[in-house]
């Protein structure tokens, strides 16, 4: 089933995404600085760095546990009624929880940092609604390259994001910088997004669907995902992707400040950098190979490789072997995202995008929360093992992959969508 072409309703979800992404992408080079540097506040001097990276950990799981009870809430109230309204809900918790985050910096209120991450992580399904319009206007020959524009726009975030963000956030480059002041910026940049939506953002639902609402309902997608057949394979495999992939992303700032003695600006410069090769991988490498080759044929070489190039983080002495090895981990973890949600979105009916899109929102919130937890306490024994977790669970990753899904599926290329 071919769906009909809207270009002109994928302009203003680029936008969205990167106004988006920026705001997410200032945050990244701040939390572990905050929470790990003695000289900061908000822990005390004497708080050991072992519960210094169990507090990171666990601030850092707040989000994704919220967004596990909120995004599926979001998604089938998009189904009910629209892609539009439910993004204004999503933005609008986005801004509450950068608000109160800067207020929480400045007077140093750890447990106001939690309920700001759980107000912004509870609110925050708005890719997976952004996916779910993509999926409304995309015939599934478009989804690859469309999931690839989307994550240009993640890449073009991700480089500006954390370079504005440790700018902001070092006073020797303005006296009133703080840590604070990036989230007051990406406050900003929220409200300039919910204009941009109400004014440019068209509703792209078609066929309407009423589904069950439960606060219990991310629980209800973890048990329906093995329900799918054929998507049950397929879902563990993006879980452990998830997996694999966060403990490197949530805790490599750990390992750049033990390491390289990296301050919130250099990590920003680094994430900056990485983000660059995203979007450039996006932008001049997902498009050609999608003409060409189906998800199917571009993961497993994707994701074994991400995992090799990981562990090879592990043994530059100078940070410039990191950056060397940086562009490698952009191109084929670029490679993988949009792959994955063009195959689940074309193994996926119509009427059912948002509900499913949904249930790979829950399993890749539980992939994010799990490492944040787990690696919080890893952290504090040597700051290397986060970055060993991550390349194993993607190996593993690329087993199931392997050994089930291309098992199951020996004829690639799903280009019609199963009902």
């Amino acid at each position: 089933m071919n769906k009909p072409s809207n270009k002109f309703s994928i302009l203003p979800i680029f936008f969205i995404v990167l106004i988006d992404m920026i705001g997410i992408g200032l945050v990244i080079p701040i939390l572990a600085p905050l929470l790990i540097n003695p000289s900061n506040s908000i822990l005390a001097s004497s708080t050991s760095f072992a519960t210094r990276t169990i507090i990171l950990g666990l601030l850092l799981a707040s989000y994704p546990l919220a967004q596990f009870f909120g995004a599926p809430i979001l998604g089938a109230l998009s189904d009910r009624y629209g892609r539009k309204k439910l993004l204004l809900v999503s933005l609008a918790g986005t801004l509450a929880g950068y608000i109160l985050f800067a207020i929480a910096i400045i007077n140093n209120q750890l447990w106001l940092l939690f309920v700001s991450r759980i107000i912004d992580g509870f609110t925050g399904g708005n890719i997976t609604i952004v996916l779910s319009a993509i999926a409304d206007i995309s015939s599934p020959q478009e989804k690859v390259k469309r999931f690839g524009l989307i994550g240009m726009a993640f890449g073009l975030g991700v480089i500006i994001g954390p370079f504005i963000g440790g700018k902001l956030a070092d006073s020797s480059i303005v006296s009133w910088f703080n840590y604070a002041t990036p989230f007051w910026f990406a406050a900003i940049l929220c409200f300039v997004n919910i204009i941009v939506l109400i004014i440019n953002f068209k509703e792209t639902l078609q066929i309407k669907k009423h589904s069950d609402i439960s606060i219990l309902t991310g629980f209800r997608h973890v048990k329906k995902a093995f329900s799918f057949l054929e998507l049950r394979v397929l879902f563990i495999f993006v879980f452990m992707f998830t997996l694999g992939f966060s403990f490197y992303t949530q805790f490599f700032q750990v390992f750049l400040i033990e390491k390289f003695s990296y301050s919130e600006s250099q990590i920003g410069t680094f994430f900056a950098f990485l983000g660059l090769c995203i979007a450039l991988t996006q932008g001049l490498i997902v498009r050609p190979l999608a003409k060409k080759f189906c998800p199917e044929q571009i993961i497993p070489f994707t994701v074994l490789l991400l995992s090799i190039v990981i562990f090879l983080m592990l043994f530059p002495s100078k940070d410039s072997g990191i950056y060397f090895i940086a562009p490698f981990i952009a191109i084929f973890s670029g490679l993988t995202m949009p792959n994955n949600n063009a195959l689940i979105s074309n193994l996926t009916a119509p009427e059912n995008q948002g509900e499913v899109l949904g249930i790979n929102q829950s399993l890749q919130s539980l992939g994010l929360a799990i490492p944040a937890l787990i690696a919080g306490f890893f952290s504090g024994i040597h700051y290397t093992l986060p970055i060993i977790l991550s390349s194993m669970s993607l190996f593993i990753a690329w087993g199931i992959f392997m050994l089930f899904f291309r098992k199951q599926h020996k004829k690639p290329c799903h280009l019609n969508i199963k009902t």
